[in-house]
Protein backbone atom coordinates (compact mmCIF):
# COMPACT_ATOMS: atom_id res chain seq x y z
CA UNK A 1 0.00 0.00 0.00
CA UNK A 2 1.51 3.18 -0.92
CA UNK A 3 1.33 6.64 1.25
CA UNK A 4 0.55 9.54 0.86
CA UNK A 5 4.11 11.50 2.54
CA UNK A 6 2.33 15.14 1.50
CA UNK A 7 -0.45 13.65 4.07
CA UNK A 8 2.05 12.06 7.03
CA UNK A 9 4.48 14.72 6.98
CA UNK A 10 4.06 17.96 8.98
CA UNK A 11 4.27 21.53 7.53
CA UNK A 12 7.92 22.59 8.83
CA UNK A 13 8.75 19.28 6.78
CA UNK A 14 7.21 19.85 3.54
CA UNK A 15 8.53 23.21 3.40
CA UNK A 16 11.93 21.83 3.89
CA UNK A 17 11.11 19.50 0.61
CA UNK A 18 10.15 22.20 -1.39
CA UNK A 19 13.09 24.71 0.08
CA UNK A 20 15.37 21.48 -1.31
CA UNK A 21 13.81 21.65 -4.53
CA UNK A 22 13.88 25.48 -5.34
CA UNK A 23 17.60 25.19 -5.17
CA UNK A 24 17.74 22.24 -7.27
CA UNK A 25 15.59 24.42 -9.58
CA UNK A 26 17.89 27.41 -8.79
CA UNK A 27 21.24 25.33 -9.45
CA UNK A 28 19.82 23.80 -12.85
CA UNK A 29 19.04 27.14 -13.96
CA UNK A 30 22.76 28.46 -13.18
CA UNK A 31 24.18 25.44 -15.12
CA UNK A 32 22.12 26.53 -17.56
CA UNK A 33 21.10 22.29 -18.11
CA UNK A 34 17.68 21.92 -19.39
CA UNK A 35 15.11 19.72 -17.06
CA UNK A 36 15.12 16.77 -19.42
CA UNK A 37 18.87 16.47 -19.82
CA UNK A 38 19.33 16.14 -16.21
CA UNK A 39 16.64 13.76 -16.04
CA UNK A 40 18.23 11.42 -18.55
CA UNK A 41 21.73 11.99 -17.06
CA UNK A 42 20.25 10.70 -13.90
CA UNK A 43 18.51 8.35 -15.19
CA UNK A 44 15.10 9.40 -14.61
CA UNK A 45 12.13 9.76 -16.55
CA UNK A 46 11.13 13.29 -17.13
CA UNK A 47 8.16 12.91 -14.82
CA UNK A 48 10.07 12.08 -11.86
CA UNK A 49 12.13 15.23 -12.31
CA UNK A 50 9.33 17.07 -12.20
CA UNK A 51 8.28 15.68 -8.96
CA UNK A 52 11.58 16.64 -7.43
CA UNK A 53 11.16 20.32 -8.91
CA UNK A 54 7.97 20.56 -7.43
CA UNK A 55 9.31 19.10 -4.47
CA UNK A 56 7.23 16.62 -3.89
CA UNK A 57 8.49 14.30 -0.60
CA UNK A 58 7.72 10.97 -2.09
CA UNK A 59 10.23 11.11 -4.24
CA UNK A 60 13.72 8.94 -3.34
CA UNK A 61 16.55 10.20 -1.63
CA UNK A 62 18.73 8.43 -4.13
CA UNK A 63 16.34 9.91 -7.21
CA UNK A 64 17.36 13.03 -5.94
CA UNK A 65 20.99 13.11 -5.27
CA UNK A 66 21.06 11.31 -8.87
CA UNK A 67 19.34 14.21 -10.06
CA UNK A 68 21.98 16.79 -8.03
CA UNK A 69 24.74 14.79 -9.28
CA UNK A 70 23.37 14.90 -13.44
CA UNK A 71 23.10 18.80 -12.97
CA UNK A 72 26.70 19.36 -10.69
CA UNK A 73 28.97 16.22 -10.15
CA UNK A 74 30.61 15.67 -7.34
CA UNK A 75 28.49 18.92 -5.67
CA UNK A 76 26.73 16.90 -2.29
CA UNK A 77 23.77 18.07 -0.89
CA UNK A 78 25.21 19.86 1.97
CA UNK A 79 27.02 22.35 -0.27
CA UNK A 80 23.58 22.97 -2.78
CA UNK A 81 21.58 23.71 0.14
CA UNK A 82 24.99 26.01 1.48
CA UNK A 83 23.85 27.97 -1.54
CA UNK A 84 27.69 28.38 -2.59
CA UNK A 85 27.97 26.92 -5.65
CA UNK A 86 30.06 29.53 -8.31
CA UNK A 87 26.97 29.35 -11.24
CA UNK A 88 24.51 30.44 -8.23
CA UNK A 89 26.59 33.41 -7.26
CA UNK A 90 27.47 34.66 -10.76
CA UNK A 91 23.73 34.13 -11.82
CA UNK A 92 22.50 36.34 -8.64
CA UNK A 93 24.83 39.13 -9.67
CA UNK A 94 23.38 39.19 -12.88
CA UNK A 95 20.19 39.32 -11.82
CA UNK A 96 21.09 41.87 -9.64
CA UNK A 97 19.75 45.45 -10.81
CA UNK A 98 22.91 47.61 -11.26
CA UNK A 99 22.83 51.61 -11.12
CA UNK A 100 24.10 53.14 -14.20
CA UNK A 101 25.53 56.80 -13.92
CA UNK A 102 25.48 59.90 -16.06
CA UNK A 103 28.71 60.43 -18.59
CA UNK A 104 30.80 63.75 -17.42
CA UNK A 105 31.38 66.36 -19.86
CA UNK A 106 35.26 65.01 -20.26
CA UNK A 107 33.78 61.51 -20.79
CA UNK A 108 31.20 62.30 -23.43
CA UNK A 109 34.50 64.76 -25.52
CA UNK A 110 36.33 61.57 -25.36
CA UNK A 111 33.49 59.51 -26.39
CA UNK A 112 32.81 62.27 -29.56
CA UNK A 113 33.92 61.06 -32.68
Amino acid sequence: MRIDQQLTLSSKQLSQATEIAQCLVLLRLARRVRQSEAAVRAGLSRATAQRIEKGDPGVAIGALLRYLDAIAPGLTLIQLLSGDDPAIIAMERRSKPQRVRELTKAEMKVLDF
